[in-house]
């Protein structure tokens, strides 16, 4: 079986890992802000500024081609599953080291390997076994008997990074939805679930630091701006080649989590953090080997853990032969360049 040759842009690994330090920033927020805050008050600022900003930007050109689709019912379903898996993240940042929750979170892809089988019938071969095993491991290490952390924090920790995983199976299933949809989707039902659960939460009548209020609203900005580049990184490069360096975050997470904190992973969790890393990225170059797939297939890796997945990727097409509606967007390559999508707008 051919190959394609592999690609490497430096430009698209420069993205993802700015991502990734997007993606950390989020964390150490939540965490600073947790020691004041309930946590339905940061994952209504987390998904609602986002919301807000898409709506202020793109609400006047695509109106209902925001939230214009056939399977509703889907959307507000993996919607909730990424508001519950932030609620579990935000909650195991209040008790967990930074780079011990990030390292449990990032568990995701091994946790997506089995659903795929589970769910959607995909073979899981032996060789996606040793690697679901050894991120298995890499989980229990992390939470060595030793560790005097909550055993319900990395309950949380393992409940965000499973409930991460249900989120991108359910992509898997909206594959062919609009790029657009599939982004504003979640941040829409997001701020209008954790509305009503954050209200109780809020002290009215009492006046807010400006310094926490420009938190909250970069939490969102932030958060935003993370799948912006990771969209952005994916166009660019093969997944296969980028995707490894989505551990970056791990890095970040754990030089903030030092220097912010003053916490540092002990050598057991350090190990199950590079064991955790390690198996996803092999299992990325299995995939890559075992499914041939070509630089325009992202969808199936499933990183970052509360990413937003991209839409259908049509090849091939010649000029003129495909129409769009107003709001509707499609991922086009031309010849052996890296895929761009098209959104219409008037």
């Amino acid at each position: 079986m051919k190959h394609e040759p592999v690609h490497l842009s430096f430009a698209a690994i420069a993205l993802i890992v700015a991502a990734a330090a997007c993606f950390t920033a989020i964390d150490a927020i939540v965490k600073y802000l947790a020691l004041r805050y309930a946590v339905p008050v940061l994952v209504l600022a987390r998904w609602s500024v986002p919301a807000l900003i898409v709506v202020a930007l793109l609400g006047p050109k695509l109106r209902w081609g925001l939230v214009r689709t056939a399977t509703p019912d889907l959307h507000w379903v993996r919607g909730t599953v990424l508001l519950l898996s932030s609620v579990c993240s935000f909650a195991a940042l209040k008790f967990l080291p930074l780079a011990e929750a990030t390292g449990l979170n990032y568990s995701t892809p091994i946790l997506v390997t089995l659903m795929a089988g589970w769910l959607l019938r995909e073979r899981i071969t032996r060789q996606r076994w040793m690697f679901v095993l050894a991120g298995f491991a890499g989980t229990l290490l992390i939470a060595h008997p030793g560790n005097v952390m909550p055993h319900a924090a990395w309950l949380f920790a393992l409940g965000a990074a499973t409930l991460s995983a249900a989120f991108q199976i359910l992509t898997r299933k909206l594959a062919r939805e609009d790029l657009m949809v599939l982004i504003f989707y979640p941040s829409l039902v997001g701020a209008v679930l954790a509305l009503p659960a954050a209200i109780p939460f809020f002290r009215f009548g009492e006046s807010y630091p400006a310094s926490d209020l420009v938190l909250f609203v970069a939490i969102g900005f932030i958060g935003l701006l993370g799948h912006f580049l990771f969209i952005q990184a994916f166009q660019r490069a093969p997944a296969s080649t980028i995707a490894p360096f989505t551990y970056m975050q791990l890095v970040w997470s754990t030089l903030t989590g030092w220097v912010v904190f003053g916490t540092f992973p002990d050598h057991w969790a350090l190990a199950g953090m590079i064991l955790i890393a390690g198996s996803g990225v092999a299992l990325t170059w299995y995939e890559r080997r075992r499914a041939s797939l070509s630089p325009a297939q992202p969808a199936a890796l499933g990183w970052p853990p509360d990413a937003m997945m991209l839409g259908p990727d049509i090849t091939g097409l010649a000029a003129g032969a495909f129409q769009l509606g107003v709001g509707q967007t499609m991922m086009i390559r031309f010849g052996d360049g890296p895929p761009k999508t098209v959104i219409r707008t008037d």
